[in-house]
């Protein structure tokens, strides 16, 4: 028993010590103009869903849940942004090359036919980022539109 108090004791301190431990934000006072709302015209319920299901991983501004400021949360997290950022950045579209655009548009449609977008691990905590069938086949046409314009 004297054992288990000791383990609990250190397992406490170094829970508390990883609280010091610097939070890198993913937050940008404003919104680039290479921006993907920005630079296309996106019908407002795209837009919306955009905003709630896309852009917290895969923008220059996450909106952080309460919960994001406790560690190892935080890091978890902040490699998770970082991840879906290398992937795709909606921040940084139009930096993109035609081709490029075309690429990840097939991409995200793929990835919301396929229910692997918004992630499950996000939509648990999220529920208003989870697509209903017909914001699923709206997205999904309108992105498809959006690539064969291009």
């Amino acid at each position: 028993m004297k054992i288990f108090k000791i383990i609990a004791v250190v397992l406490l301190i170094a829970f508390v010590g990883i609280q010091f431990l610097p939070k890198q934000i993913n937050e940008s006072q404003t919104t680039s103009k290479a921006d993907f709302l920005m630079v296309n015209k996106v019908p407002a319920n795209i837009k919306n869903k955009l905003q709630t299901s896309c852009y917290d991983c895969h923008s220059n501004n996450t909106n952080y849940p309460w919960y994001s400021k406790i560690q190892p949360v935080a890091k978890f997290l902040k490699n998770h942004v970082i991840d879906g950022k290398k992937e795709l950045n909606f921040s940084e579209w139009d930096s993109l090359s035609v081709r490029r655009k075309k690429s990840k548009l097939k991409a995200i449609v793929n990835q919301i036919k396929d229910d692997e977008m918004p992630l499950n691990s996000y939509t648990i905590i999220h529920r208003d980022a989870k697509f209903t069938k017909a914001e699923k086949q709206e997205m999904i046409e309108w992105m498809t539109q959006k690539r064969d314009s291009l």
